[in-house]
């Protein structure tokens, strides 16, 4: 069960509940900070998520210095042959 399970007789009761604990002088100024500090959440996660993407992808070298791979012929011995000495 979360909050949006929550209807509106909920929320009335919780407000009437914040406005019997804080009275009425209180409230606003609680509902201003509650705004600011998620304001502040908002754009602190908004700018983790624009930086998010750029460290994310590794660093490609650059392609002067990019050399193409080489590969080596093994030679392989036969078994008998190698058996027999």
């Amino acid at each position: 069960m979360g909050l949006s399970n929550m209807g509106w007789s909920g929320l009335i009761l919780i407000l009437v509940a914040l406005l019997l604990v804080f009275g009425p002088s209180k409230l606003p100024e609680i509902g201003k900070a509650f705004g600011r500090g998620l304001r502040e959440f908002k754009d602190a996660t908004k700018g983790m998520m624009e930086e998010t993407p750029s460290h994310s992808q590794p660093e490609q070298p650059e392609p002067s210095s990019v050399r193409p791979a080489t590969v080596q012929p093994i030679e392989l011995k036969d078994e008998t042959e190698t058996a027999k000495n």
